[in-house]
């Protein structure tokens, strides 16, 4: 068990660790640092959530490392607000809890049934309101609730999904890994109906799958 104290020094002790690596963005550090992500893991894994490095949490799922949470994200906000965002690949809520505190509202989606009511129950006692969770096949995106100021996927496609290119709002930005055997960051700008992409650095992901279960 992780006490509350230990638990504030590791977040730190990350947070530090992450500004070495290069994460420039104040607003995505305190986010990382007020959030509470030996929460979302397994008791048994608690010791170890804040190190750099995924940790499984189920179904052949991971959460991710928190230098690719943080990195994703602020080059998904760079000089502008998230705005109205989706998460593809809730996970076990961790990143939307982190999205929640920097995004007006934050549709995650979760393809997964168990691992969805796992994100539910961990973001319950965290009472955040500008939170939606919803089973869906994350490669079709959220057309319900579309258009999105931001998009972030947790799951590598093999190219960029046309949905959630099309779920952008004017000015708005995805980002996703894409890659089978290497896999790299791409972030899409919607300029119009002109889509422009930049290629980051390499990362693993799972793979993006459709359909639910």
């Amino acid at each position: 068990m992780v006490d509350a104290g230990q638990a504030a020094r590791a977040r730190t002790r990350m947070v530090e660790r992450l500004r070495t690596q290069g994460i420039r963005d104040e607003r995505v550090l305190a986010a990382m640092q007020a959030v509470p992500r030996h929460a979302f893991v397994e008791e048994g894994l608690a010791f170890s959530a804040y190190d750099d490095t995924p940790l499984p949490i189920g179904f052949q799922q991971t959460i991710s490392q928190p230098f690719v949470v943080a990195r994703m994200i602020e080059l998904l906000r760079a000089g502008r607000e998230l705005g109205k965002t989706l998460e593809v690949g809730a996970g076990c809520g961790y990143q939307a809890a982190v999205l929640s505190l920097l995004a007006t509202e934050v549709f995650a989606i979760e393809r997964i049934r168990p691992l969805l009511d796992r994100a539910r129950a961990n973001l319950r006692p965290l009472r955040l309101p500008n939170v939606r969770l919803k089973l869906a096949d994350g490669s079709l995106g959220l057309a319900e609730a579309a258009p999105f100021d931001s998009i972030i996927v947790a799951a590598a496609a093999v190219g960029v999904p046309p949905a959630l290119k099309e779920q952008l709002a004017p000015g708005g930005r995805l980002i996703v890994p894409v890659g089978g055997g290497e896999q790299r960051l791409v972030l899409v700008e919607r300029q119009g109906n002109l889509f422009r992409e930049s290629v980051y650095e390499a990362v693993r992901f799972v793979p993006l799958l459709g359909g639910t279960e």
